[in-house]
């Protein structure tokens, strides 16, 4: 196995907000790198243009990102393996998963807003995964907030010292470009233009007249923050972002082309290749020569024509070769890897090999789950993909009473995706889902409809929140179960999960219940993680 093509692959997920333009900025990535010849379309395609990490129907009616996509792209010397994740606050739990699967991230925060909700929640993940972060601060050419408040909140909020690459010269109807604090140059910005290379004017210092010739006042006060920022911040140290403790920060306008090919720059330079990554048994090795690969997502349903079902695998050590045969090691089984796919969003290739970092599908029908692992034979097993308890809890059934078994069959699908969380009541009674946003039913509703022909009918549900439970004391944990049933259920892996229509109630348990643990956060291997408080 070749350790050239390894240290080729860059694996990084772009995160943000709702709304803070990181579908805009993944489309521009595509775009600069010459992966697409148009925002919004594959090379070659005729159809419509929707974004091209936007391949679900309810994706292109709400304009929203639902489903987590994948694409591999060349850029230079190296080849990126890029996931766009959900943004919408609803879709949040893919999200998380899809951040175990890379080696580095890219921030964008909206400079208008600064640092948002679902941003902190995203960085908390990444922390836990060590995974480092170059942020980008987008819409410069609209009305934001001072840079210099937006780099104050960037190190209060996330808790990373931030090293400006860049600093904005003007911004709104004021933003003339921005000035590079790695080259000393000014880029000069120009709306909906990719910045040419008579765009960059190379400075002899920040006192260069030819900067005060070109942008007068606004190079002026540019300037004052520049010598500031430059005075109050570190270098940037390497060691320090690998472990997430210092974020280079770019500013720009990714709806305007602008500082797209920075941020592509930067992801080459500083985010690391493929690292080892850490089973059950031992850390596994990248340079490994045997294949080593995990399940980070499942999607049912990318063809219609087809209604397949395909395994998202990050590829862990070894090299993939098309029709070599893999263990499961959950099962045991053997599957076929004659028909792997690569991915450039919906658009599929066969895959004749793959290295660490890379992402592979794998169609199957339902031979692979989220989390598995697949090897040659040694009977590995990475660590659990994260759950997170639901925040929304409504009953779900069949409108036509025979399409009950459908409608089972169709849940389980979707709770094997992780696109749903579905309980089954301890004493019986309907099917309860649980979920982190309303529009999450509205997706769920929508898929089984089109994709299984099930009508559905949901109803509220008097609970609010959940907890799993679990306890090293088997005699404490039945009575617990005995006392509580009629608000026990169980989940798809079959763990007991008790149901809660306040936080108080919750608390009142934990007092008098001292040996059992209740837990907002499972591994899919079961594990229950942390405890409330």
């Amino acid at each position: 196995m070749s350790l050239s093509e390894v240290n080729r692959r860059r694996t990084f997920a772009v995160i943000s907000h709702p709304d803070a333009g990181k579908t805009t900025l993944t489309e521009k990535l595509l775009l600069f790198s010459g992966a697409i010849h148009i925002a919004g379309a594959v090379k070659g395609r005729k159809s419509k243009r929707f974004a091209t990490s936007d391949w679900m129907e309810i994706e292109k009616q709400r304009g929203i990102s639902v489903a987590s996509s994948v694409m591999q792209f060349e850029y230079g010397d190296a080849v990126v393996n890029l996931l766009d994740t959900p943004g919408h606050q609803d879709f949040s739990e893919d999200t998380y998963r899809v951040l175990t699967a890379v080696d580095a991230a890219v921030m964008v925060i909206d400079g208008a807003n600064g640092v948002e909700a679902q941003t902190l929640k995203l960085l908390e993940v990444c922390r836990r995964q060590r995974t480092p972060i170059i942020t980008f601060i987008n819409k410069l050419d609209r009305d934001v907030r001072p840079p210099l408040e937006l780099l104050s909140e960037v190190e209060d909020h996330l808790g990373v010292a931030a090293i400006p690459f860049s600093w904005p010269i003007g911004t709104g109807k004021d933003f003339r470009g921005v000035y590079d604090l790695q080259r000393s140059q000014i880029r000069a910005f120009r709306a909906g233009e990719a910045v040419r290379p008579d765009d960059s004017v190379t400075l002899q210092g920040l006192d260069d007249p030819r900067a005060v010739e070109q942008f007068g006042e606004t190079w002026l006060r540019a300037k004052d923050e520049i010598e500031l920022v430059a005075g109050a911040t570190p270098t940037l140290d390497r060691e320090l972002f690998l472990a997430g403790k210092q974020s280079p920060v770019l500013f720009g306008s990714a709806i305007n082309n602008f500082g797209i090919r920075e941020i592509l720059d930067a992801l080459v330079d500083l985010a690391p290749p493929p690292k080892v990554r850490e089973a059950v048994q031992r850390p596994v090795d990248p340079a490994e020569a045997r294949f080593t690969g995990m399940v980070f997502k499942v999607q049912a349903n990318m063809d219609q024509q087809h209604r397949d079902r395909v395994a998202f695998v990050r590829v862990c050590s070894g090299k993939f070769d098309r029709g070599m045969a893999l263990t499961v090691t959950r099962t045991g089984k053997k599957i076929k890897t004659s028909n792997v796919v690569s991915f450039l969003s919906q658009r599929r290739e066969i895959t004749e090999e793959a290295y660490p970092g890379d992402i592979i599908g794998i169609p199957n029908h339902g031979t692979l789950c989220l989390g598995d692992t697949l090897t040659e034979g040694e009977m590995l097993e990475f660590s659990g993909l994260p759950f997170f308890s639901p925040e929304i809890f409504q009953t779900v059934e069949a409108l036509d009473p025979m399409r009950a078994k459908q409608l089972s069959e169709a849940l389980r699908h979707l709770s094997e995706e992780g696109a749903i969380q579905v309980f089954r009541p301890m004493r019986g009674g309907p099917t309860l889902l649980g979920a982190v946003g309303a529009l999450q039913f509205e997706v769920v509703s929508h898929r089984l409809a089109g994709e299984y022909r099930v009508e559905v009918r949901f109803s509220p549900s008097r609970y609010r929140l959940s907890r799993w439970v679990s306890s090293t004391d088997a005699t404490a944990m039945k009575r617990f179960i005995e006392f509580n049933a009629g608000r026990m259920a169980y989940d798809a892996a079959e763990q007991m999960t008790l149901l809660a229509a306040h936080p108080s109630e919750i608390a009142a348990l934990k007092e008098t219940y001292p040996a059992i643990v209740f837990s907002e956060m499972r591994e899919l291997s079961g594990a229950v993680l942390g405890s409330t408080h």
